[in-house]
């Protein structure tokens, strides 16, 4: 009987070291960390392109990354390759970036982040775009399945999907947008409801403007050699891992609600929700000048429009934009 209790004792401690070893390595490959989210892997081997869906309206979609903004995270890959970056606050009032390449993809960005509600209404005006992120809270992912995004985790794409090295996780996962789509689908794919072309009148002149959230910060510099807002981030310059300063054409600072969600991290911490369809102020930043003007979005299917204020609409110049939202006051 011993003998026995002793083998049962044995089996039983095997048993219970296997399920720690399994629960060790599936925390070990969850998505962020912060959100308890679907499992992404680690591929070391790249697999074919995968073809995307096109948009409704039959021609290619765009895609979107969501990008981490932490210290940690930083210099970030491929950011100055999009065409357009908007920037929302998450949880413990950091920020997160959200990158949208149509004009051209670079060879890899990242390092990618999770996804949160409010980018899918932000998503919206852009058809069904490719999505890829790391993961989610895991209530909101069939919420993300169901709604008109082609959603590409490492568990859907994990050959598009690396880790990095020199960081550690969860600051080292990037995607190689040419594994998710063919070839960028081009300026068309830019539903964003942004006008271009000359300056609009009047504005002030302005050599920086620096947006606060409650735990990151943004600073546009001007550079008139550039012609270009140079982009820094928590005070530091945002630079690529190539050593480039990351710019922008024009800079949005755009006033919206940001509101608590029905989701919350897996330290309870809640997920803001900012609302992007509305209306309200905003600041348009171009050529080293200040124009206030006011934003309208009547549904989550159209782009926003900018507009003076007896309603002309706002010319952006040609380049690179950076949308800041941010808490009206």
């Amino acid at each position: 009987m011993a003998r026995g209790a002793r083998t049962r004792r044995a089996a039983a401690a095997a048993a219970l070291l296997a399920a720690a070893v399994t629960a060790s390595l599936v925390a070990g490959c969850t998505d962020d960390g912060d959100d308890g989210g679907r499992p992404s892997a680690s591929p070391v081997q790249p697999s074919p392109r995968q073809p995307s869906p096109r948009q409704p309206g039959g021609g290619p979609p765009l895609l979107a990354v969501k990008i981490d903004n932490a210290p940690a995270a930083r210099p970030q890959t491929g950011v100055d390759a999009a065409d357009v970056v908007y920037a929302e606050q998450v949880e413990g009032g950091l920020s997160r970036l959200m990158a949208v390449y149509a004009t051209r993809l670079p060879e890899a960005v990242g390092p990618v982040r999770s996804a949160r509600e409010s980018d899918l209404e932000l998503l919206r005006q852009f058809g069904r775009p490719v999505l890829a992120f790391s993961g989610a809270q895991s209530r909101l992912l069939p919420v993300i399945d169901a709604a008109p995004v082609d959603a590409r985790t490492p568990r859907e794409a994990s050959g598009a999907y690396f880790r990095g090295t020199g960081r550690p996780a969860p600051h080292n996962l990037y995607v190689r947008p040419g594994a998710l789509l063919p070839a960028p689908p081009g300026a068309g794919a830019l539903t964003t409801g942004f006008r271009y072309g000359a300056a609009p009148d009047g504005g002030t002149a302005v050599a920086s403007r620096t947006v606060r959230y409650p735990a990151a910060r943004f600073t546009f510099t001007w550079s008139g050699a550039r012609d270009r807002w140079l982009v820094a981030l928590d005070g530091t310059p945002a630079v690529t891992t190539g050593g480039a300063r990351v710019a922008a054409a024009t800079v949005v600072v755009q006033y919206v609600t940001v509101r608590a969600s029905a989701y919350r991290d897996f330290r309870g911490s809640n997920s803001p929700y900012t609302e992007t369809v509305g209306s309200g102020r905003a600041t348009v930043l171009r050529d080293g000048r200040a124009h206030e003007v006011r934003w309208e979005r009547t549904r989550a299917a159209e782009g926003t429009a900018f507009t003076t204020g007896d309603g002309t609409p706002v010319n952006f110049a040609r380049g690179p934009v950076w949308v800041v939202y941010v808490q009206a006051p």
